[in-house]
């Protein structure tokens, strides 16, 4: 059984399957990552902050979260929850439509429940075969994973953010389109003209975050993707993400990763090398996969 998918993706498997039920099990903070997260609520709600939009899922309703959105969820108190969770890496998507399909935005979907049947059994079978590891056994998970995609892609409608909470999602949208900037309390508070004490009070009792807490995280994994996807500085990536000096970043960005930038950024060396030769590993699979669904 696999207890962290996380690590056994980051450690060549290009498909991770995992069962979790709970009950006040709430994310501290947003977060990322690098490949797909496939997410099927089979009992209970739960509440999703996808980027800046708040949506509520209900039993037997799924969101797909790409590579590198910020999401996180979190539960009303002392309500229970069960979900089943695919991890899966870009490279596995034998097809390029599918896979610019669900890589454009984020999809949270609601399905009659003769289509939800099939998809969850396709999640169940992806599982199954993950904890037997029988004869060819990534190859027939990856033909699984494709064959779920496809109908997702065309037989689902999306669903609608949730707007109850629209002041506080209001807030959210502000604070990633102005992390930048030298945001307080006292601003937000002004600016959506509410007092900081109801303003802090909503904003914790609905994302499960301090207003500070979401800030500074929004901040170091925006400042984590330029750490990927530029040459700039650690200096220039702490003025550009908010901060006021280098001392205040890497403090605040080894509290919100567990690690300084320089080993985050020594990680991702290591990591994109592991990468490189995954997609190796995959390639016979993605082509015995793209023959099944052709016929």
């Amino acid at each position: 059984m696999i207890t962290n998918p996380i690590i056994a993706m980051s450690h060549g498997l290009s498909i991770v399957a995992q069962y979790k039920d709970g009950v006040n099990d709430n994310m501290c903070h947003s977060h990322y990552h690098d490949f797909f997260e496939l997410y099927f609520l089979e009992s209970g709600t739960r509440h999703t902050i996808i980027q800046n939009n708040l949506y509520t899922l209900k039993a037997g309703e799924f969101a797909i979260f790409p590579p590198r959105v910020m999401h996180h969820s979190y539960g009303d108190a002392n309500v229970p929850f069960k979900r089943i969770l695919i991890y899966f890496w870009p490279n596995t998507i034998s097809s390029e439509r599918v896979l610019q399909y669900f890589s454009h935005s984020t999809s949270v979907f609601s399905v009659d429940s003769t289509e939800r049947s099939s998809i969850h059994r396709l999640m169940e079978m992806i599982y199954a075969e993950q904890e037997s590891n029988g004869l060819c056994s990534q190859e027939y998970i990856n033909t699984l994973l494709n064959l779920l995609l496809l109908i997702i892609m065309r037989r689902t409608q999306k669903i609608e953010e949730t707007t109850s909470n629209n002041v506080i999602t209001d807030v959210i949208q502000y604070i990633h389109e102005h992390y930048w900037e030298d945001l307080t309390i006292n601003h937000l508070s002004q600016h959506f003209f509410l007092s900081s004490y109801y303003l802090c009070r909503k904003f914790k009792k609905t994302t499960g975050n301090t207003i500070i807490q979401y800030l500074n995280t929004t901040r170091i994994l925006n400042a984590q993707k330029m750490m990927l996807e530029t040459d700039k500085n650690f200096t220039q990536i702490s003025k550009e993400t908010g901060f006021s000096n280098l001392t205040h970043f890497n403090r605040v960005f080894k509290n919100v990763t567990g690690m300084t930038p320089s080993e985050n950024k020594r990680r991702n060396k290591d990591f994109i090398t592991t990468t490189f030769s995954k997609e190796q590993q995959v390639d016979s699979a993605l082509k015995l996969s793209t023959s099944f669904l052709k016929t």
